[in-house]
């Protein structure tokens, strides 16, 4: 079983198995009296989901659930949801889910008070600034996977139906200010979820360790975040109720989110296009597009990874690491390029015009102009 923990980086957390149980405090700490509890459809059923609104309820914080969210929320997503909170008079949210559930909740939260459209809010620049920051409700986050680290992130991602791209918001206030982090509501998550979400939060660490941003902090973290991943993964997918194992996925799940402060790069930057345009899982599009761009930087990147190599135990430098990335992704049973995803007939204009625009274009060790960007795509289908 994986210690309990109080962590107040880089925001309150309270980790720990049976943690659940403390919702009403975290919304009192909030400063949260009438939560709109937000999931996605998947969730909205299961078990997990009716503790959690029972929890609130015995506690007289009322019983709402907004479940409408798709796997790849949308505006349309938040009209409804920004509708369900203000018929209920809700002052605050609880995000609960993966990361959808987690996005779309703290969205509505964001946007509750606002009167410009979301769109207004995208990551770039000093946007974030035109948000009138005393209207932003307060957020509480209960994740129930461990891939996005949406729970201690200052951004979501929504899809724009209309130009089929995901689009950042960021604001400093979408931080959630108490986070519940219970590795009980993992247990029982499908193999194929584990496996993607993980290689989601392996991403995160990944890209975050391999940019050419300073920022020793998250250095350290990604590094330390890819050896949890590294070892807990397996485990996690073989045995869904090892609960250290689960554990481990979470505190990895969250260190990813903080260490891509640094930056993230060419793996999200295609894979958030793919997303918007066929509608694929994101920890799973990520793992399809991983070695590639491994591929692709590796001029920038072999020594930095040859480095992490020896941390992770791994022998043969950038391409014994690539190797184990590789067969680890067949382990658990992923696609290892665009193709094996299940995508036929790419539009790789489209795709190119995508990633170019994603802001995590910045963040890649190997600057992302067209051409390099074209190539990179090519070679991530057969």
């Amino acid at each position: 079983m994986p210690p309990s923990a109080t962590w107040s980086y880089p925001t309150a957390i309270r980790f720990g198995a049976g943690r659940l149980q403390e919702l009403p405090q975290a919304c009192a700490a909030a400063g949260i009296r009438r939560p709109l509890l937000v999931t996605d459809r998947g969730l909205a059923t299961l078990a997990i989901t009716a503790r959690a609104a029972a929890i609130l309820e015995e506690a007289g914080l009322g019983r709402a659930l907004f479940a409408e969210v798709d796997p790849n929320p949308t505006e349309a997503n938040l009209k409804a949801g920004l509708a369900a909170f203000h018929a209920g008079d809700h002052d605050g949210v609880v995000a609960f889910g993966g990361g959808s559930g987690l996005d779309l909740g703290k969205l509505i939260a964001f946007m509750a008070g606002q009167t410009r459209p979301v769109w207004d809010f995208a990551d770039v620049g000093d946007w974030w600034t035109r948000a009138d920051a005393a209207a932003i409700r307060p957020i509480v986050a209960v994740p129930t996977t461990a891939g996005t680290g949406s729970e201690v992130g200052r951004a979501s991602v929504l899809t724009n139906v209309e130009t089929h791209e995901k689009t950042i918001i960021f604001h400093p206030r979408l931080l959630p200010s108490v986070v519940i982090s219970d590795p009980e509501l993992t247990i029982g998550l499908p193999p194929a979820i584990t496996a993607g979400t993980g290689m989601d939060a392996f991403a995160h660490c990944l890209e975050a360790y391999c940019s050419p941003h300073f920022h020793p902090m998250s250095q350290g973290i990604a590094l330390e975040g890819m050896r949890l991943v590294n070892e807990a993964l397996p485990r996690a997918h073989a045995d869904g109720a090892d609960l250290e194992a689960r554990g481990q996925m979470m505190a990895a799940a969250m260190m990813g989110a903080v260490a891509f402060q640094k930056g993230l790069g060419a793996i999200h930057a295609i894979s958030h296009p793919v997303g918007a345009l066929y509608g694929t899982h994101h920890g799973t599009t990520n793992a399809a597009v991983m070695v590639p761009v491994l591929d692709a930087n590796q001029p920038a990147i072999a020594d930095r990874l040859a480095r992490a190599a020896d941390y992770l135990g791994i022998a043969g430098g950038f391409d014994g690491f690539r190797a184990h990335v590789r067969q680890r992704i067949a382990d658990l049973g992923l696609p290892h390029n665009l193709t094996a995803l299940g995508i036929a007939h790419p539009d790789h204009d489209a795709l190119l015009a995508g990633a170019l625009k994603d802001p995590s274009t910045a963040g890649n060790p190997v600057p992302m102009t067209a051409a390099f960007t074209r190539t990179l795509i090519a070679a991530c289908f057969d």
